[in-house]
């Protein structure tokens, strides 16, 4: 049985569902307004304040789109009331970012600074402190496009295991390697 399917989704104040019949889940909040499609087999229900969400049957197919749908569902709401925030940090000498409105400008050792445009959901902000690395900070409501964007900046340059040096989440740790002189 799925724990997670089973568990049901409690509305904060301010954060209003609707299902339309061909299982099309809208959520509104202060902070935006989501859809998702739904399957037609899995079936959401609206009790007041609180979300189930139901599988016809006990097939692999239908347990596994239980869970599935119901963290959709729960990411949503919880995006439209609180949001999400990824931040993401660029380690090595000479590493710089800066914004100018939705215009990400990264400099990541590249003989050419790299820009990128962002979605108007995401609201952007760098950080530049002395001594520090510089910081990208990615904030949303939609936790799938800052999950996709995160990754797409990460991508341009990823940590690399020696030294340390690239586009890394702030709270990423990684495995580091030793270096070819460490075995003497």
């Amino acid at each position: 049985m799925s724990r997670i399917g089973k568990a049901p989704i409690s509305l904060p104040a301010g954060v209003t569902i609707s299902v339309s019949g061909s299982n099309l889940v809208t959520v509104k909040g202060k902070l935006g307004e989501l859809t998702q499609q739904v399957d037609r087999d899995i079936i959401v229900k609206v009790d007041g304040d609180t979300i189930t969400v139901e599988r016809p049957t006990e097939q692999k197919r239908h347990k596994a789109m239980h869970g599935l749908y119901r963290s959709l569902i729960a990411n949503m709401v919880k995006g439209v009331s609180e949001g999400y925030s990824k931040e993401l940090e660029l380690v090595g000498v000479g590493y710089r970012a800066a914004h100018t409105g939705q215009v990400l400008d990264i400099s990541i050792g590249y003989s050419h600074p790299i820009m990128m445009v962002l979605p108007k959901e995401i609201s952007l902000n760098t950080v530049t402190e002395k001594g520090k690395s510089p910081k990208v900070i990615l904030q949303s409501y939609d936790k799938q496009l800052i999950g996709q964007v995160a990754a797409k900046i990460r991508s341009l340059r990823k940590p690399e295991p020696y030294k340390g040096k690239g586009i890394k989440y702030s709270d990423e740790i990684l495995r580091r390697k030793a270096g070819k002189t460490a075995g003497k």
